[in-house]
């Protein structure tokens, strides 16, 4: 073990999770031992555990700090089409996704059932399905009620595909989240007065 750096408590959990990052990204779960991410980190189990007192806690505790960066990434801005801001969200969340085959498929089937991983998931989904609502045209309160229950289905859609598309690749990045955006524009325009996309098919 090496000499144990000095560190804040901040530091310190910042520390971890990135050691737990790279940890859960190249092993499956089950595989992913407290004590070797103590190693890793150089310092003792105990401390480890005063962060985090089990695997589960430090799991989920990455898989809420990879959503919040997600969200960070998948900005939704104004000046940009509806298709350039699904294109922007849908990339960051493929890349991480492809990148992080082994995190994602604890959270989503390991995980399915643990109560804090999902909710760290349901959350992830709700602040996207808010967003998505705020990039789209005016629409009265019975088409907006009605495209927020066909975007909630469809984010879950995404998701399930997605987390298929890690075991089975049948297709590119880019037919997958063009297949994505492709079924939520199809799903929502008949809902809306004005075409929330007319840049697409391109």
């Amino acid at each position: 073990m090496s000499p144990r750096q000095r560190l804040s408590p901040d530091e310190r959990r910042a520390q971890l999770l990135a050691v737990a990052a790279q940890l859960f990204a190249a092993q499956p779960y089950d595989d992913v031992l407290m004590e070797d991410v103590a190693e890793q980190a150089g310092v003792s189990r105990a401390l480890l555990y005063r962060h985090f007192p089990s695997k589960r806690d430090l799991f989920a505790a990455l898989y809420r700090q990879a959503a919040e960066q997600l969200l960070a990434k998948t900005r939704f801005d104004p000046a940009d089409t509806l298709v350039e801001q699904l294109v922007e969200g849908l990339d960051a969340h493929i890349e991480y996704f492809a990148e992080n085959r082994n995190t994602v498929l604890a959270a989503n089937r390991v995980l399915a059932g643990d109560r804090v991983v999902q909710t760290i998931i349901a959350d992830e989904l709700d602040a996207l399905r808010e967003r998505l609502l705020g990039a789209l045209p005016h629409a009265d309160d019975s088409a907006r009620q009605a495209v927020s229950g066909v975007l909630r289905s469809w984010l879950v859609f995404v998701q399930v595909l997605c987390v298929d598309w890690l075991t089975e690749q049948t297709c590119t990045r880019t037919e997958l989240r063009d297949i994505c955006i492709g079924a939520v524009l199809g799903a929502i325009r008949p809902l809306l007065d004005e075409d929330p996309a007319p840049d697409w098919p391109r």
